[in-house]
């Protein structure tokens, strides 16, 4: 048996590996530590919130829902960036007000409805 070149080898292998696809999050990933513009956060926070409600893990109807305000708070690990919406018709009242945290570059971070 002849033994396989290192180039057919390399080829081979890549032509077997599973192909890696961003989903539309994908934009919004930062690297650093410089703060992200509050236009880039809104942007992203919002492609977040759009994408829970896609998913089903919030009411769809919160796609039409614009920010209310964005600000930055400190958090566990710093200073992060707080987005807030509020969907006054949303079925349950405990749920009419969304957050999306994001890190200052503007790493998405965590969303609920605590706040917290």
């Amino acid at each position: 048996m002849k033994p396989i070149s290192f180039a057919a080898a390399v080829f081979i292998g890549l032509s077997l590996a599973t192909p890696v696809i961003a989903d539309k999050g994908g934009s919004c990933h930062f690297h650093g530590q410089v703060a992200a513009q509050e236009a880039t956060v809104l942007k992203c926070a919002s492609q977040r919130k759009d994408s829970l409600a896609s998913a089903g893990k919030i009411e769809a109807s919160w796609k039409a829902v614009t920010h209310e305000k964005v600000e930055q708070v400190q958090g566990k690990k710093g200073q992060e960036w707080k987005v807030t919406y509020r969907h006054p018709t949303a079925a349950e009242k405990d749920k009419q007000v969304l957050y999306v945290f994001l890190s200052l570059p503007g790493n998405v971070l965590a969303a609920n409805f605590t706040g917290r």
